[in-house]
């Protein structure tokens, strides 16, 4: 009697985990994102080039300000055609990364993508209705975004994580040579 009662509880449970892990993974692919960004004009693919950015000391102090803990890493590849710039950067959501795509063109973002979510909670920020609110966003003169972003309930630090990346992502755009 004990055993069968506890049959449907942990059915629901195994549904439950199920969900869970449907919603992590890698929703697209850096080439993916490559053909976002640089796409097909008339039959002719856009030409573009990845570049190497490396953080100096500055750049670093700056990073380390926006994502409040430092970057250890020595540099960072984009990819870039005319004033458009392409970032993929990882930053953790609450323990895992969440990688994400950022496209930006004259200083503000063309389009935000999330490429990988591996936390369990918080994979709603993958969703158009937010991405979305990033279109057009610039860093004000505190290297802050210029616009809010609507949270959602429940990803807060996901929410923070991505924020920082398109803060980053937009930063590192001005440290270019374009």
């Amino acid at each position: 009697m004990r055993a069968a009662s506890l049959l449907p509880m942990l059915f629901l449970l195994l549904s439950f985990s199920g969900a869970v892990l449907a919603n992590q993974g890698q929703y697209k692919t850096r080439d993916q994102l490559l053909e976002i960004a640089f796409p097909t004009v008339n039959g002719v693919p856009i030409e573009y080039k990845m570049e190497t950015l490396w953080l100096t000391k500055e750049i670093k102090q700056t990073a380390e300000n926006i994502l409040g803990h430092p970057l250890n890493i020595l540099r960072v590849r984009y990819w870039k055609h005319a004033n458009r710039t392409v970032w993929i950067l990882d930053e953790i959501g609450k323990i895992k990364p969440i990688t994400t795509g950022v496209i930006i063109e004259n200083a503000s973002i063309l389009s935000l993508h999330i490429l990988a979510f591996r936390e369990s909670r918080g994979w709603e920020v993958k969703y158009p209705f937010f991405t979305d609110q990033f279109l057009n966003i610039a860093l004000n003169k505190k290297s802050r975004l210029d616009k809010n972003i609507d949270g959602i309930t429940g990803a807060t630090l996901s929410v923070r994580a991505v924020s920082n990346v398109a803060r980053l992502a937009l930063y590192f755009h001005t440290q270019t040579d374009l």
